[in-house]
């Protein structure tokens, strides 16, 4: 673990240089790369998702006091504390602090806790921010092994994840549990099928013969500072509750679209018929959502929309149901093939993650001008298979490449997407890089023992 290990020598010497102190230990949580199996997972369904070597590394010092000192390596990001026994979370601010916070108060509120220990952290991550890749949950998760271990408190990784998933929607994003569940849940040289209620991961074996390439946009996308994911969220909420109602199911009990495949106990294929039959391409206004339900529009915007979609106008019901039923079938095909291992094994991994970006691209509508390109771009060069991974509008690309066109590979999509264009004027977010499941991922708690002494005071 060379590079890491160096890391946590500079993070090390930052820290004595911030706060004059030693770090009493370390935490991390790697990022993610979503394979196939976008915006299901706040559905009820399965994702198929890997970590990434890139992470969220934290140096930590409890201190007597009770404030919560939180530093950046990153410049951009400015200095924050807080009282330990007040924390704030502004959801109209998506703000970096906010994301640790949210992990601190789940391990707070889930412990029942006032009175807690101050501390001094000092972040870092070379995860791409708002990339796609999950920065933010990572410092979610990050922050809430970082408190946990504060407080000498114990938790399963499956507690933690549903702790960290809960906590991070205190800053407004209705996510589902992917990004959370695989920070903590990943092992090295798999990648996981994550399941929900109750949460489980079961290990994929990814072709040998192919590796995944994942490449950023260079546009960001912050779901936190936009509504079009909450958006995406109340759009399946209400698809379930029309579908639902279609079939005469208890419509205001029901949250999410598994739930009406559960409760009729159909194939999802059938489920696509029953959207077929049940709702229609237009897009649905308020009013028609609330004449099909019977309730008022108060009612709609007060007990069933989140707060800040209570203004949208248009609700696409169809195409997002659409979407995810047929991407929840892909997920399930997906780990099938990777199962058979059959010949043409990665050709036809790289069938179903192509459907899965048509998907995004044309019902879910959340990918975007350059992400198209890029994957277009990626086909183009020897990838069998390439989408948008990530909650999209931006954000990276991942494709699966067979092994021997690596090289060539990487070289013309550098040249194809980051040199012919302006986007060369944005070396800092250009990211292209082959991974593989695993690697050394596993979220973990380092202690400072092992650390060369260079500091005089040191007494770790």
């Amino acid at each position: 673990m060379p590079v890491l290990y160096d890391r946590l020598l500079k993070l090390k010497e930052m820290f004595n240089s911030k706060f004059g102190s030693i770090p009493k230990f370390y935490v991390r949580a790697p990022g993610r790369v979503n394979i196939i199996g976008e915006h299901i997972d706040y559905c009820g369904y399965s994702v198929l998702p890997m970590a990434v070597e890139q992470d969220m590394l934290i140096a930590v010092e409890p201190v007597k006091t009770h404030t919560l000192q939180l530093a950046n390596t990153n410049p951009l990001y400015p200095d924050f504390s807080t009282s330990a026994n007040n924390v704030q979370i502004d959801k109209t601010k998506p703000l970096w602090h906010n994301y640790f916070l949210c992990g601190f108060k789940g391990i707070q509120e889930h412990f029942g806790l006032s009175d807690l220990t101050g501390m001094n952290c000092l972040v870092d991550g070379n995860i791409p921010p708002s990339s796609g890749l999950s920065s933010s949950s990572a410092l979610v998760c990050c922050a809430g092994l970082v408190t946990l271990t504060v407080l000498g408190m114990n938790l399963s990784k499956v507690e933690l994840a549903e702790i960290c998933t809960k906590s991070e929607r205190y800053i407004g994003t209705e996510g589902g549990g992917m990004d959370q569940s695989i920070s903590f849940l990943a092992e090295e040289g798999t990648a996981k099928l994550i399941e929900f209620s109750p949460l489980r991961a079961t290990d994929v074996k990814l072709p040998s013969g192919a590796v995944f390439v994942i490449a950023h946009s260079c546009v960001e996308m912050n779901k936190a500072a936009t509504s079009h994911f909450n958006i995406r969220v109340m759009e399946c909420r209400l698809a379930a509750k029309l579908l639902a109602k279609s079939k005469s199911l208890p419509w205001d009990k029901v949250l999410r679209l598994e739930e009406v495949q559960a409760r009729l106990r159909v194939s999802l294929e059938e489920m696509l018929l029953i959207t077929e039959d049940a709702l229609h391409p237009e897009p649905y206004s308020p009013e028609e959502v609330c004449s099909c339900l019977g309730i008022s529009l108060q009612e709609l915007r007060t007990q069933i929309l989140s707060p800040n979609t209570q203004d949208v106008l248009i609700f696409k019901l169809y195409q997002r149901a659409k979407h995810v039923y047929s991407e929840a079938a892909r997920v399930l095909q997906f780990k099938k093939i990777c199962e058979e291992a059959p010949d043409n094994m990665v050709q036809l991994l790289g069938e179903l993650m192509n459907q899965s970006h048509v998907s995004c691209r044309d019902m879910y509508e959340c990918s975007c001008p350059e992400l198209d390109q890029l994957v277009d771009i990626c086909r183009k060069f020897g990838a069998q298979g390439s989408r948008l991974t990530g909650a999209g509008w931006g954000g990276c690309t991942v494709s699966i490449v067979p092994a021997d066109k690596l090289p060539s590979f990487l070289a013309n999509v550098h040249e194809a997407y980051y040199q012919r264009s302006d986007r060369s004027l944005a070396p800092e977010k250009q990211s292209l890089f082959a991974t593989k499941p695993g690697g050394e991922n596993q979220i973990s708690a380092l202690t400072t023992s092992g650390l060369p002494r260079k500091q005089t005071n040191s007494n770790n």
